[in-house]
């Protein structure tokens, strides 16, 4: 391609790079702005100020997204824009602006003395506007070099945002983070060294790079796939990439930590489905090219897909901080969004984004409502603590329970339609396959539905079963936040209006 291709090419991408380049700007105009503001304003005057740009930031980008006429590829096959994508980057968007949102209204603990989470130092926001770009520049890479870079932009961003708070729980669990965000990454650099060796391209799209995995040992190909799909799994909370979790997720805030358990997942799931497809198939999905095919990743991935959903179910068991038992549960559901994928059909794949879809609500709400308890009660969020709330904050605990549900999998909650969807088209993929594999994924992950009841319906069972203790009796407060509250129940109606009508949301995939 000549100079002038080249050039011509980047200014009509500029167009389709629009929400990215916005996102880029804010973030140095928060940065600019929460200086100056620091240096003419008091504090309080300030985050609020900050809250709302970010606010209108992320809200703006994902709009824009929506809205974005665009589609195709951008800056010589380095980015790559389609409904998946731009799906994708609305769900990350209203993560942010939820979180942000719930943030402002609960930056001040109810009482002094509770253990509840106080505020965020103000750089959160910025750096919450550019994990948002990472994760936007993640959604729509297809070149090995662009997905590594928005990673890498994603996990330093992460890593900070859980060392955020001045306490030594935030630091142990920002190094943690770190160091098997460094291991994951090696892995992933040695897996895409190895597809660049066979292929002599980075681009995931091109002919030759199809052409060439086509010529290698089938082994050899899934070795490479499987490494370069560590730093993905990592951002997942996928097994074996699994360990970080629970201690980040304890260690962070908890708005810090309802973003990590939705956002960084809907891009990564994205980028896996992308190259776990990059080997050719014929239109009936059985082998009969030459060379390794799609399938060959199948059973791979049912068994990293089941360790996930065993591994988060029976961990979560013994767990007695609700944020350590969200994070088991992530991994878990991490698993089941794995199971969409295993079946490698445009079924399952669907069925991964809706999940993505209703998670988004899910997830959020588990993390706001549990926090506004722990906050009312005085108390950290030792789920012990939380027995006996239920006649008190009824319209918390009625939510609370709705959403325990969900993550069970249990009608009438769209988690249930959620896992319907993944495991039919896991199930028509084993008739079609035979693979043992798929159907053990099948039988156990389902049989774990009934592991998950014991720890998700234990909430809902010491919320109206069990008394008040004592101690937290003295230290109930008065009145939560009436605008937190109305967020978070807020977030439960799309829970049960989409097991309702689940076809407004696969209207949308299937477009």
């Amino acid at each position: 391609m000549s100079l002038t291709d080249q050039l011509n090419d980047i200014l009509n991408s500029l167009g389709g790079f629009g929400p990215m380049a916005w996102l880029s700007v804010a973030f140095c105009g928060i940065l600019i702005t929460e200086l100056l503001l620091l240096r003419s304003s008091a504090q309080p005057k300030t985050r609020l100020w900050l809250a709302v740009l970010s606010v209108f930031t992320v809200l703006l980008a994902g709009a824009w997204a929506a809205l974005l006429p665009v589609r195709g590829f951008l800056f010589m096959h380095l980015l790559f824009v389609d409904n998946q994508a731009i799906f994708v980057q609305v769900v990350i968007a209203l993560s942010g602006v939820f979180v942000l949102l719930y943030e402002l209204l609960t930056s001040q603990p109810l009482r002094e003395e509770s253990g509840a989470e106080g505020r965020l130092p103000l750089e959160w926001y910025s750096l919450l506007v550019a994990m948002t770009l990472g994760l936007f520049l993640m959604t729509v890479s297809v070149n090995l070099l662009s997905i590594y870079l928005s990673i890498e932009l994603v996990s330093i961003c992460s890593y900070l945002l859980t060392a955020l708070t001045a306490t030594r729980k935030a630091s142990e669990g920002g190094i943690k983070y770190l160091l098997f965000g460094a291991v994951s990454s090696a892995i992933m650099l040695y897996g895409m060294s190895l597809l660049y060796g066979m292929t002599g391209t980075l681009d995931l799209t091109a002919e030759t790079f199809v052409a060439e995995l086509s010529r290698q040992e089938t082994g050899v190909v899934t070795v490479s796939i499987l490494l370069t799909l560590a730093g993905l799994l990592f951002k997942l909370a996928g097994v074996p990439f699994h360990v970080w979790t629970p201690d980040a997720y304890e260690a962070a805030p908890v708005p810090v930590a309802a973003f990590f358990s939705i956002a960084p997942k809907a891009a990564a799931i994205l980028v896996l489905m992308r190259i776990v497809t990059v080997l050719p198939v014929d239109s009936t999905g059985v082998e009969t090219l030459a060379g390794p095919t799609i399938t060959a990743l199948q059973t791979p991935l049912a068994v990293l897909a089941l360790a996930g959903i065993l591994i988060g179910n029976l961990s979560a068991l013994r767990q007695t901080d609700a944020k350590r038992l969200l994070a088991y549960s992530s991994i878990a559901h991490a698993g089941f969004l794995l199971v969409g994928v295993v079946a490698l059909t445009q079924a399952g794949f669907e069925a991964v984004l809706f999940y993505i879809g209703t998670y988004l609500f899910i997830s959020l709400a588990a993390f706001f409502l549990i926090d506004l308890l722990a906050r009312a009660a005085g108390t950290d969020l030792t789920i012990s603590k939380l027995a006996g709330l239920g006649p008190r904050y009824p319209l918390v605990s009625v939510a609370l329970t709705v959403v325990m549900l969900a993550l069970t999998g249990l009608p009438p909650t769209v988690g249930f339609t959620a896992k319907l969807l993944a495991f039919s088209a896991l199930f028509d993929a084993y008739q079609h396959t035979g693979d043992n594999w798929l159907l053990a994924l099948f039988v156990l992950g389902l049989l774990n539905a009934l592991i998950s009841l014991v720890y998700y319906l234990k909430i809902p069972f010491l919320l109206f079963f069990r008394p008040v203790p004592p101690s937290t009796e003295q230290a109930l407060a008065g009145h939560l936040p009436k605008s937190a509250v109305w967020l978070a129940v807020g977030l439960v109606v799309p829970v049960v209006g989409l097991f309702l009508k689940p076809d407004w949301l696969l209207r949308l995939l299937t477009e």
